[in-house]
């Protein structure tokens, strides 16, 4: 179930909400996304059969769904989160949303070079906020093999804007 909220005065931006009240949904995208990407790891005829080492979560309903693909995969999981909420020492990238600006951030040496990655997050709209998690890791030398989301809105056209990276949705939302 979605449930779209209008914020503020904003005309044309809406937030979609994932309600993850019903355990068959939350099983059924945790099922497809381990599905494709354990397949794809041990089969050489999938596109995406490239070994991925790490699975990005963006705060947070990333932090859901990239999880079980971790573990289902044996990568290991590293979330991006919203400022002030890492320990230590972290790398940030400020990006630009519709509706006002943001940053993610990341531990240092979280993501070494040449690490394979796979960016999670629960929605594309436009594309800013997987933009700036694939500037991050690519900061670090790794390589973004493919995006992953449970929904897209594809009249944002946030596809448009992932340098060509592949994404992966289970649901488009008009």
């Amino acid at each position: 179930m979605l449930a779209c909220f209008l914020w503020g005065q904003i005309q044309c931006v809406f937030f979609y909400q994932l309600v993850l009240l019903r355990v068959l949904f939350l099983k059924t995208s945790a099922n497809l996304g381990r599905r494709r990407y354990k397949l794809s790891r041990n089969t050489q005829s999938l596109p995406y059969s490239s070994h991925l080492t790490l699975v990005i979560g963006i705060e947070a309903r990333g932090f859901i769904f990239g999880p079980p693909i971790a573990l289902a995969i044996g990568a290991k999981f590293v979330p991006l989160r919203k400022p002030g909420k890492l320990p230590g020492e972290v790398i940030s990238e400020d990006y630009v949303l519709e509706y006002g600006k943001d940053c993610l951030q990341m531990h240092v040496g979280a993501v070494q070079p040449q690490e394979r990655a796979l960016v999670v997050d629960d929605l594309i709209a436009t594309g800013g906020t997987l933009c700036a998690a694939m500037n991050l890791l690519e900061c670090v030398g790794a390589e973004v093999v493919e995006c992953a989301c449970v929904i897209e809105l594809p009249d944002l056209k946030g596809r448009e804007r992932l340098k060509g990276k592949p994404l992966y949705v289970l649901v488009e939302s008009h």
